[in-house]
């Protein structure tokens, strides 16, 4: 992991930089995109739970179009995992741990988001190709997209509180 208070090799003229280059990178990708998609599915379970509690069909389409996301980011990943390695990622576990409440999944939605745009942005420093360069950036910028979805849905609910 970087630390910026430690030497890279590289640097710019204020800052040591993370050698942004794929050597290294490549073998780490592809660990995080397997570990990815097990997050995947659990964040698609996890949400079809949410659709379930949501208090308004307003919410749920949001939830909805969150979820169908992380369906869609399991499959890219899927695809990139059996590009490079002619291997298909095994079968996942199906198993997701339920929120105190609604808010609190909310919550936990939102930071696990987060999470994953800075796993995903290292899993981008492993891909040389750009092809799927641009589909890792088209995942990490849904998880920004629903980010925002997730602290929208948290300020409403805590409104109507």
């Amino acid at each position: 992991m970087f630390n910026p208070g430690q030497q890279t090799g590289y640097s710019h003229r204020y800052f040591p930089v993370y050698p942004y280059t794929t050597e290294g990178a490549y073998p780490e990708a592809l660990r995080l995109i397997v570990e990815s998609v097990q997050s995947e599915r659990e964040d698609e379970l996890f949400y079809d739970y949410l659709l379930t509690v949501a208090p308004t069909a307003k919410q749920k389409e949001i939830i909805m179009s969150i979820r169908d996301d992380e369906r869609k980011h399991n499959l890219m990943f899927r695809e990139i995992f059996f590009q490079l390695t002619g291997k298909d990622i095994p079968p996942v576990n199906e198993v997701f741990q339920k929120p105190e409440s609604y808010l609190s999944g909310i919550e936990r939605a939102l930071f696990g988001e987060l999470r994953a745009v800075e796993k995903y942005r290292r899993i981008l420093f492993g891909m040389a190709y750009l092809p799927f360069r641009n589909m890792v950036t088209e995942i990490y910028t849904d998880e920004l997209k629903h980010a925002s979805k997730w602290n929208y849905l948290y300020t409403t609910v805590m409104e109507a509180d």
